[in-house]
């Protein structure tokens, strides 16, 4: 796994993940806010654009993570974060490990398993695979999904990269992925999920703060899934420093 830092390796240590299909600067803006005073790491997740392995398992790269931090960081970070999958691989490593970080951002993470979205992404991506590296295509794409227009560039370098395999495979385990036991995890989690994302994202949210002893569950006016990291970095910044100032 390779990864982006900002900042001074002696500031408080925070780990954000990125969602499904995009890489390290769906959190860019939020690290250069933060860097002045605060180490931040952006793993680039298994199988995505700029990574140096296929993607195998949300559990794999938890734990490849973990293992990073413990050579790195001491085996323990201020604020662990994530978006969509990267929330789910967040999830994971709080269920790895439950006394990791002091604090947690996690949004928009599937905790319902989806079994038709499972059984289906195999044929769906199968015939439509060739058409992610058409420009017209990925616009089309990029407009769906309610991203600032600044970032189509790095979306679509790095849609074009991506393995048929691996978007295949980082899907279905994104839809298989079932809330694990969270019972003994130690940190303060803020769970944030947007107004206008769907009603598994919803529930999953609703699920996640009552499966943690120390959660509050935000719920963004307005926003669509992703929309928080990725169109207002700013804001996600101070979110994270209020949480490392509770």
């Amino acid at each position: 796994m390779r990864y982006r830092e900002f900042g001074p390796n002696g500031g408080k240590a925070v780990v954000l993940l990125h969602g499904g299909g995009l890489s390290w600067w769906n959190h860019r803006a939020a690290a250069e806010e933060l860097a002045g005073d605060c180490h931040v790491v952006l793993p680039i997740l298994d199988g995505h654009g700029g990574s140096d392995r296929p993607f195998t398992s949300i559990e794999d790269n938890a734990r490849e993570i973990l293992y990073w931090m413990d050579e790195r960081l001491g085996g323990r970070v201020a604020l662990l974060g994530g978006l969509s999958l990267g929330a789910q691989v967040a999830v994971e490593m709080l269920h790895q490990r439950p006394d990791l970080c002091d604090a947690a951002l996690v949004e928009s993470a599937a905790l319902i398993p989806d079994r038709l979205t499972h059984a289906l992404v195999g044929p769906a991506f199968g015939s439509s695979y060739g058409l992610i590296r058409r420009r017209w295509f990925s616009k089309l794409q990029f407009r769906s999904l309610h991203m600032d227009p600044a970032l189509f560039e790095d979306y679509y370098g790095d849609t074009c990269a991506l393995e048929k395999r691996d978007m295949i495979a980082f899907l279905r385990a994104s839809a298989a992925y079932a809330l694990p036991d969270l019972s003994a995890v130690t940190a303060r989690v803020a769970v944030y999920v947007g107004e206008k994302e769907n009603g598994r994202m919803q529930r999953s949210a609703r699920r996640l703060t009552a499966a943690l002893p120390r959660a509050t569950l935000h719920t963004l006016p307005g926003l669509h899934h992703g929309e928080f990291s990725l169109n207002h970095g700013l804001e996600y910044a101070r979110a994270v420093r209020a949480l490392l100032e509770n």
